[in-house]
């Protein structure tokens, strides 16, 4: 299983980010855990200055907007 973080203040895009992910997910049948973080102390430890950031088990992949649907779903494939 899959564990991602959705870095950010819980704006639209953080929310729309963790629904995408959800979504790509159930599509490819993998079982993701997607947990938001706002907490600003635990997203600058990731180095994030732009909102949403995306962690894949404990990885930063992304960060400063909405992914691509294309990218979210090589990072479950892998």
């Amino acid at each position: 299983m899959k564990h991602f973080k959705v870095l950010g203040s819980g704006c639209k895009n953080c929310a729309n980010t963790a629904d995408l992910i959800e979504r790509k997910a159930a599509e490819m049948g993998v079982d993701v855990t997607v947990e938001k973080v706002t907490d600003m102390g635990q997203i600058m430890g990731y180095g994030v200055m732009s909102t949403p950031g995306v962690v894949m088990d404990e990885k930063l992949v992304h960060a400063g907007g909405v992914p691509a649907a294309d990218k979210v779903s090589e990072w479950i494939a892998a």
